[in-house]
């Protein structure tokens, strides 16, 4: 098989992940062929690839499946004790996986249409609400789960990088989140095991209804969820008022459906906005426009 990785994923892989990162791509030939051999798999073309081989396979009897192979490390780990918990319940089955090497085999969804596609935002919605209470559940006993509140721990480092202050947020903007966080922690809810990336494009439809794919598998609020669904699809940024508009009826579907509090959704909306922001800009303070745009529009929206 042609292995010229394309630039795009060698560089996101190198960046994420260093030295371990290199060795994986110097590796992925290998692990390609051990994963074929062991689980007997003929392999197809990659999909497109950004930061893990993904590819279609077909099985000895012919059933399709995907293989994902992953630089081994503690979210890929929470991944597959995920999906294990999920058992196919409103997400793709694992079939087989080796989280010391990376590899995990996977149930191919089939047509595959990602809730992206669809032009009703409504039903988007609500197809979003269905799938979100088919996974979540409380989280199992042991260790093994990424948590939420490490996450936004990571937030406490914003104003140091900037000498004290925001850099290019308002102060204001940060001052707000920064409140909000420690009330939406400071109440203590239930921990329920969350997929931590939920929205349009890793939602998919397959011959059992639509189901996730690529769970992160977080330990933290249940409303929380909704906070990557609101800025998605990504890339598509409405006007100020039809975003207002449209954040606005999906917050309604989803308090409705979900019987979630329609005051802290929007609040987990802002956070999140704000903390993937963060995740996304380079040292110097750029990057990450279209998540800080987002976190306006929450700001402005009325609920």
């Amino acid at each position: 098989m042609n292995f010229n990785l394309p630039p795009a994923f060698v560089n996101n892989v190198t960046a994420a992940f260093g030295d371990p990162g290199l060795r994986y791509l110097a590796a992925l030939p290998d692990l390609l062929a051990e994963a074929a051999h062991r689980w007997d798999l003929t392999p197809g073309k990659p999909f497109l690839l950004s930061y893990n081989y993904v590819c279609p396979v077909t099985r000895a009897d012919g059933t399709p499946a995907v293989l994902k192979i992953g630089v081994p490390n503690r979210e890929l780990n929470s991944e597959i004790k995920t999906l294990r918990v999920y058992a196919g319940q409103g997400a793709c089955r694992l079939l087989e996986a080796d989280a010391d090497q990376g590899l995990l085999l996977l149930e191919h969804l089939q047509p595959g249409t990602m809730l992206a596609t669809l032009k009703d935002d409504d039903r988007a919605t609500e197809i979003a609400a269905e799938v979100m209470q088919a996974i979540q559940r409380p989280v199992p006993k042991g260790d093994g789960f990424l948590s939420l509140r490490e996450w936004f721990d990571e937030l406490k480092g914003l104003r140091p990088r900037f000498g004290g202050g925001t850099g290019p947020f308002p102060e204001k903007t940060v001052e707000i989140v920064e409140g909000l966080v420690r009330e939406l922690f400071a109440e203590d809810r239930p921990q329920v095991l969350l997929h931590g990336d939920f929205h349009h494009f890793t939602i998919l439809l397959s011959e059992r209804g639509w189901l996730v794919i690529d769970p992160k598998g977080v330990a933290g609020p249940a409303e929380y969820e909704i906070g990557p669904l609101l800025l998605n699809p990504w890339g598509e940024m409405p006007d100020e008022t039809e975003a207002i508009q449209r954040t606005q009826r999906r917050i309604a579907i989803l308090a409705e459906r979900l019987g979630f509090d329609r005051q802290r959704l929007w609040a987990w909306a802002i956070c999140h906005s704000l903390l993937s922001t963060w995740w996304d800009m380079a040292e110097d303070g750029s990057g990450g426009e279209y998540s800080r745009a987002w976190t306006e529009i929450f700001l402005k929206t009325r609920i």
